[in-house]
């Protein structure tokens, strides 16, 4: 009995579970009626409003070729008519003046007969009669209105719905990327004057050759584009490689997509290195702020843990920063007044660039490059493993390049965001003025080792840039230059 019941709830179970499935099914079915319906009535007023269109287009041209046939046809009979009154008229006073000279061949009286005929001469004379041209002025032609619309008859005959777009296909001889700007260019296979305007789907990857479906990021759209070309700039290329896809659109829908295309966008990726930082550093990924209570507020955290019963610490001091006790022998790679922090990337071989923006008021910066070997107590510059640029704003202001402790002052504005540009295998180390790509220095040195990009930040902070290809203008300043934009003898060496 029990098993029966069982047997029998598990079939209720079963049929109420196929219930539901069916009436889920009964209510999309519901909504797709719904929704043939209201698709129905929207292209059917669609097709109206075309149509309605074409009608009144067609009642305009009527309107416009009947005036045309009016208005021929009233000048026309106005010239006609002209010169029909004309004639009548002459002809009127011809006939008067030939009944009158008929009359005078009957005058017996000579002089009379003289008088009379002197006049009919000088009428004849002045006779409307002999002036008139006795040629129409006009044809009765209309033949140069008629119309033939058996072409457009044709034309109106092969209306049809609109056809789904054919896939574009993106040439890849005509796509460039530089400058952090990806433009990419496509064309259709037929031509196809209902298109619209294109779609374009873009996304990163660090797969090389067709994209994956699974494991990658969603794709980002371009939508309304007019022209068989679109460019994206200002990107950050952070990942190797960018797919991209383009479909047509007309009026009606949208088309397939074109097959779609990987473009390498490589570019030196980096951040801050918060283990190798200075403990007065707070480090974010691509921020660094000088914090004067670092150091101290970490100890106080560490000595509040081991001595609980010795007194809370300060809020005020407790407040700045909140790394975790564990931190602390991590962040020992620099101390005393080398208030330093590296780049978490090892630069080997290659051509690299990034940027760096310093805060307005910051008090004294360097950005540059080092050895890993760079020691604890060692300051960018000072050393024959780091070059650096160093802008000093406190007390007396400053802006030099500097290697293996020499400095050479630079005499000009300090600008507002900085360029580093990294040559590892030709040894060489430029910095920009990032806005105008003007060159500031220019070291020359054999890197015997890995360098990492190295910062320096007192009273203030640092914005890092990162991601960027080497600028189009610091290819070709690097051509031109070959070494001597600004170079120093005293700065150049062979460091080991």
């Amino acid at each position: 009995m029990d098993t029966q019941k069982e047997a029998l709830q598990r079939i209720i179970a079963t049929l109420a579970n196929k219930n539901d499935e069916i009436q889920n099914f009964i209510d999309t079915l519901n909504h797709r009626l719904k929704g043939v319906q209201a698709n129905s009535a929207k292209v059917l007023s669609e097709l109206d409003e075309e149509f309605d269109s074409l009608y009144s287009l067609l009642d305009e041209m009527k309107e416009s070729m009947t005036n045309s046939i009016k208005q021929e046809q009233a000048h026309k009979m106005q010239a006609l008519q002209n010169q029909l009154t004309q004639c009548t008229n002459a002809l009127e006073n011809s006939e008067e003046l030939l009944e009158f000279a008929s009359r005078t061949m009957d005058i017996k009286e000579p002089e009379e007969f003289t008088k009379a005929a002197r006049q009919i001469k000088d009428r004849v004379t002045m006779a409307a009669a002999f002036r008139l041209s006795l040629k129409p002025k006009t044809s009765d032609n209309m033949t140069h209105l008629m119309v033939d619309f058996s072409q457009e008859r044709q034309m109106i005959q092969t209306l049809k719905f609109l056809p789904v777009p054919k896939a574009p296909e993106i040439d890849l001889t005509d796509c460039i990327v530089a400058d952090n700007c990806v433009s990419v260019a496509w064309r259709m296979p037929d031509e196809d004057n209902k298109i619209d305007h294109y779609v374009m789907e873009y996304r990163k990857t660090h797969y090389d050759g067709l994209p994956r479906v699974k494991d990658e990021r969603c794709w980002e759209q371009i939508d309304h584009i007019k022209a068989t070309e679109y460019t994206l700039s200002g990107l950050k290329f952070d990942s190797k490689y960018m797919n991209f896809r383009v479909r047509a659109c007309n009026k009606a829908v949208a088309g397939e997509y074109s097959d779609p295309v990987t473009l390498e966008t490589k570019a030196l990726t980096f951040a801050f290195d918060s283990m190798s930082s200075h403990l007065n550093l707070k480090v974010e990924d691509s921020y660094i702020e000088w914090d004067p209570t670092g150091g101290k507020s970490q100890e106080n955290k560490v000595k509040g843990k081991e001595n609980k019963g010795s007194g809370t610490p300060s809020p005020k001091r407790t407040s700045v920063t909140a790394r975790p006790a564990m931190m602390r022998g991590s962040r020992d790679r620099f101390t005393g007044e080398s208030y330093t922090v590296l780049g978490d990337t090892t630069i080997e071989s290659g051509q690299h660039y990034w940027e760096v923006k310093a805060q307005k008021d910051c008090k004294s910066y360097s950005v540059g490059i080092s050895y890993k070997s760079i020691g604890k107590f060692d300051q960018l510059g000072k050393t024959n493993t780091s070059w650096c640029l160093h802008v000093n704003n406190w007390l007396q202001a400053a802006f030099a390049a500097k290697h293996n402790n020499k400095a050479k002052a630079l005499e000009m504005p300090v600008p507002d965001r900085i360029g580093i540009y990294c040559d590892f295998d030709g040894g060489q180390l430029s910095f920009y003025n990032a806005n105008t790509k003007q060159l500031l220095y220019s070291f020359k040195s054999k890197f015997t080792q890995p360098i990492v990009p190295g910062f320096m930040v007192w009273c203030g902070g640092i914005t890092l840039y990162t991601g960027l290809q080497v600028p189009s203008a610091v290819k070709t300043l690097q051509k031109s230059e070959n070494g001597m934009g600004g170079s120093s003898n005293s700065l150049t060496s062979v460091a080991q």
